[in-house]
C-alpha cells in the first residue's frame, strides 16, 4: 500500500519488503531504496521502458540475470537493460539494501511484466 514515509517520501509495502522512492524529480530517472526481507525475493521480471542499476548497500544480493545467477556484496552492482529478465533474491539472514537507479521514458509500476512470483502477482 502506497504511502508516505516520515520525510513525506513515497513508501510502499509489498509482500518481499519494501521501497521509498528518493528522487523522481526528473523525466529521465528515478532512485528508490529497496529493502529485501530475508528469506524473500522481487519477482522475475522484465521492463520495456526502463533500464535499472542495483547498487548494494546492505546484506548480500542474489540477482538473477536473464537466468544467471550473480551474488553482490555491499558496495557491488549490477546494471540490468531494458527487456532484461531480472530478480533479486535475499538467502541470508539480515535485509538486503539496494539503491536501484532506474534509467528511461516510463516509470510507473505498470511497466513490469512479472514473468514468475511467489505472491501470485504474475503477469
Amino acid at each position: 500500500m502506497k504511502t508516505k514515509d516520515e520525510l513525506g517520501r513515497e513508501f510502499d509495502e509489498r509482500p518481499w519488503g519494501n521501497f521509498t522512492v528518493l528522487d523522481d524529480e526528473m523525466f529521465d530517472h528515478k532512485v528508490k531504496r529497496i529493502i529485501v526481507a530475508p528469506g524473500k525475493r522481487l519477482s522475475y521480471q522484465q521492463h520495456a521502458k526502463r533500464a535499472e542499476h542495483w547498487f548494494v548497500v546492505g546484506g548480500t544480493a542474489t540477482v538473477v540475470l536473464d537466468g544467471v545467477e550473480h551474488e553482490i556484496r555491499p558496495g557491488g552492482s549490477i546494471d540490468i537493460a531494458i527487456g532484461q529478465a531480472h530478480r533479486c533474491e535475499n538467502r541470508g539472514t539480515s535485509p538486503v539494501v539496494l539503491i536501484e537507479v532506474q534509467h528511461g521514458t516510463y516509470f510507473g509500476e505498470d511497466d513490469i511484466v512479472r514473468l514468475e512470483d511467489d505472491f501470485g502477482r504474475a503477469n
